[in-house]
Parts: C-alpha cells; sequence; structure tokens
C-alpha cells in the first residue's frame, strides 16, 4: 500500500476545461455494434476524447515522476507503467538517472525498493533504507510484494528501447555495471522468493496485484503472521520481465540469452500447470504454501483477479480462446458489481473483516475498487491480439470519466465515484499507451496512411 490507509512467456504466442464539442462529437460504440475494420479505424482516429486524453496524459506527465497528488516517492512499479509516455515529455537525461537512482539502493541480494523519496520528504511509517552513494534520498520495500524486480527491469529495457541509449546497460553503480544489476533483480526472486516444488515465486498474500495482506492494520511487511501465497500477478509480471531482458540486455551474449530463455519457459510452464484452472476459464487466485489467511466458510476459488489476467495476456499466457473467456467474464463481472470498466480489481470482493486495513473494505481499494491502471492495460493488450473492436468498446468509460471529473483518479468505486490521487500518472500512462495501440493498428488499415474517411 502507497500510503497510510486513511486516505513474453511464448509457448502460447510469436485544470483543463474540456469543450463540449469533444464530448458532443465523439463516436460511442455499442455493445451491438459490429464494424468492418475500415469503419471501425475511422470512428478511432476520428475520436476527439483520445487526442484530449492524451493531451492532458502528457500535461501531467510533465510536472514529475512521483506516482501523483498525494505521494512524494518515485514508485518503481509505477513508473514502469508511464515510462514510455513519459519519454515524450521528458528529457531522457532525467528519466535516466530516476532509473540510476534504484540501483544506488539495491540490495547485496539484488532485491529493488519499491520507491525513494528527498530525505525530509519521506514521514510515513516505512523502514527506511539509505545509499552511502545517494545520501539526499531515502528508500523503502514493501516485503509484501514480489514486483519491485520485475517492474524495474521492464522499466530499463522501455527506457532503452524508447530512447536507443543503451549506454545505460554499461553505467557503473557503486562497482557493478547497470547490465549485471539487473541480471541480479531478476535473480533475486528465483532465489530468496521461489518454491522449488512448484516453480513458481511467491509473496505474501494479497487481493490481486495489491500491496496490502489481510493480517495487519497497515500490511506492507511480511512477517511470522503472513500467509505465503503464489499468484499470477507476480509470476506473468517476471515473465514480462524476462522477456524485455532477453531482448534488450542479452544481444550478443548467445549463453546469457539461452539461460534465460531456459527459465522463463520453465516458468511459464508452471504457470500454466499450477495457476490455471481448465475447467473454471480463470486463474485461481492463491496458492498457498502453509494455509490460508480468509474464512474457512469463503470460497476463495471463486474470485477473478482481473489485473493478474491481464498481465497475464500480455506474458502470452493465454490463447486466443482463453484471451476471449477471460474478457466475457470480466464483463459479467463488471455487470455484477455494478461497475464501470473492465478495470474493477476482482469479483467478487472478499467479505467484510477479511483485512484489518479498513481501506480494504468489499467494493474499495483493492479488494474491489476499478483501476484504470490495470483496466487499460487490459484494454491494450485486446488490441494487440486482435480484438480491437472489443478494446475499443472497453476504453470508452475510461475515457469519458477522465473527461467528466477532469483528471485521473487512481481509482474509482464501483458507482463510478473518484477516488485517491486525483492526478495519478500511472492511469494517464496506461491509457495513452492503449490508446497508441488502437491508433497504430487503425492507420495501418488505409493503406496510403491518410485516416480513414479523410479526403
Amino acid at each position: 500500500m502507497k500510503r497510510m490507509p486513511i486516505r513474453s512467456f511464448h509457448l502460447l504466442h510469436p485544470a483543463i476545461i474540456v469543450s463540449a464539442a469533444v464530448l458532443m462529437n465523439s463516436p460511442h460504440l455499442e455493445a451491438d455494434d459490429d464494424l468492418p475494420d475500415r469503419d471501425l479505424a475511422r470512428k478511432i482516429l476520428q475520436d476527439q476524447r483520445m487526442d484530449e486524453v492524451v493531451r492532458m496524459g502528457r500535461e501531467l506527465m510533465k510536472s514529475g515522476m512521483n506516482a501523483g497528488s498525494g505521494y512524494s516517492e518515485v514508485w518503481i512499479r509505477d513508473l514502469n507503467t508511464f515510462i514510455v509516455p513519459l519519454l515524450d515529455v521528458t528529457p531522457p537525461e532525467s528519466v535516466r538517472e530516476a532509473l540510476l537512482v534504484f540501483f544506488h539502493f539495491q540490495g547485496e541480494d539484488g532485491n529493488i525498493v519499491d520507491g525513494y523519496v528527498p530525505k525530509e520528504k519521506g514521514h510515513v511509517g516505512y523502514k527506511y533504507r539509505f545509499s552511502k552513494s545517494r545520501p539526499d534520498l531515502k528508500a523503502h520495500k514493501n516485503t509484501v510484494e514480489t514486483d519491485q524486480e520485475s517492474s524495474l527491469v521492464q522499466a530499463v529495457c522501455r527506457y532503452v528501447r524508447k530512447t536507443g541509449d543503451r549506454a545505460i546497460l554499461d553505467e557503473v553503480i557503486r562497482g557493478v555495471p547497470v547490465r549485471k544489476r539487473m541480471e541480479m533483480a531478476l535473480h533475486y526472486p528465483l532465489k530468496h522468493r521461489f518454491s522449488k516444488a512448484h516453480g513458481l515465486i511467491w509473496g505474501a498474500t494479497t487481493a490481486d496485484w495489491g500491496d496490502v495482506q489481510p493480517e495487519h492494520y497497515w500490511g506492507v511487511e511480511l512477517d511470522a503472521h503472513s500467509h505465503r501465497a503464489i499468484d499470477i500477478y507476480d509470476n506473468a509480471l517476471l515473465l514480462v520481465a524476462i522477456d524485455e531482458y532477453l531482448k534488450t540486455a542479452c544481444a550478443g551474449d548467445d549463453a546469457r540469452k539461452d539461460q534465460w530463455t531456459h527459465r522463463r519457459d520453465a516458468l511459464g510452464k508452471s504457470v500454466r500447470r499450477h495457476l490455471w484452472d481448465e475447467t473454471a476459464g480463470k486463474f485461481i487466485p492463491h496458492l498457498y504454501l502453509e494455509g490460508s489467511p480468509f474464512p474457512a466458510d469463503f470460497d476463495e476459488s471463486q474470485v477473478f483477479y482481473h489485473g493478474g489476467t491481464a498481465v497475464a495476456v500480455e506474458a502470452g499466457l493465454l490463447r486466443r480462446e482463453e484471451i476471449a473467456v477471460s474478457l466475457r467474464k470480466m464483463q459479467e463481472n463488471v455487470k455484477k458489481a455494478g461497475a464501470a470498466t473492465i478495470g474493477l480489481t476482482l469479483y467478487p470482493p472478499y467479505p467484510a473483516g477479511s483485512f484489518k486495513n479498513k481501506a480494504m473494505a468489499p467494493d474499495s481499494y483493492q479488494n474491489g475498487g476499478d483501476w484504470t491502471w490495470f483496466g487499460a492495460r487490459m484494454v491494450r493488450q485486446l488490441a494487440r491480439n486482435g480484438f480491437v473492436e472489443d478494446s475499443y468498446r472497453e476504453l470508452d468509460p475510461m475515457l469519458e470519466r477522465v473527461l467528466k471529473h477532469d483528471g485521473f483518479f487512481e481509482w474509482w468505486t464501483p458507482g463510478n465515484e473518484p477516488r485517491g490521487s486525483g492526478k495519478f500518472r500511472g492511469s494517464a500512462g496506461v491509457l495513452i499507451e492503449a490508446i497508441d495501440e488502437l491508433r497504430t493498428w487503425a492507420g495501418k488499415q488505409d493503406a496510403d496512411g491518410s485516416r480513414p474517411g479523410e479526403d
């Protein structure tokens, strides 16, 4: 949890006022629409809402790299999701430096911190970490998570791909090149958070991709009361990170490439073997190593994790027909929850009292809140996997609420009321990338490169 509670795996596949004109002239795709590709492309390319949301998002990116309003820290799990659009409006040298800071705080065992903050601004009750090479900052790590290492490796690779700055890989931090430090980061969960019996990495029990465990009133520190568990989000994210690392940092090193390809493939097979429920057509929420923290009369197997499933699609873990089934289940869950978008974290929510942290009540925060931060990732993956019409349809309510409420909010209630940070950069970043994905597809539908329908 980021604040005090008050406020590719390839086995399966190779304050701004919005003008009334933007809203009135925006094409909506109804549920019963079935458009030819060229007509769909025209709708996408002429949708002025997309232009406005991208403009708003880029303006937000210009104002910093912290997670958003209400957060002083630069968080790696957040930065990873907006680093590409960030580089469109921010000098690459600044982004480069922000990434390198995480290596200054890297543990000897390879572990990566969640985030860092200027020393004078860090007043939250974290167990802070200090670095002699960056005495102006302090950092912390929410140990219930197992996504920091994967997030940093992905972010560095995406930075390199966007900027072409491969020199960052040979930058020496505290005597060790970044290329080696990235490998150390990947090794960390495979050495220190690894279940040999299952061939998968583990973390504390949380709600899907969340960072709050049930056993504590805050819930961010792994301890003797924690229930270790394996889930889809952590493992899928690691698969994406390994794929990025293979493409970016292993060029010209066949031995290292073979080593990490083998690890990636083994991890992917273990995910399918242990986490995918073929009968139910979904990922199981948790594979517990020492028992569950939830009441015995709660059937957790019925819970569908939206965010983890979206990352699994990105990791290439689902066949096309399984993606279609997953989308249908997400849509059904949205309807049952009375929610607005497939950004719904999970459904059904964990019952009242399951989490000591009161922010984790049913239909709240990570326990059934609606997060564009993950919903737009699914939108992008739908477009990438050929479900373009579905992608555009699911994006629609996300665009609408950004424009209506004039901001990129952290999360939304099932009733579509904004909550949390009003300037949440992760939400803006994933929306921009989803829009870019749709517009890239639409642009390819016209042979001469002009917008379909334009003279």
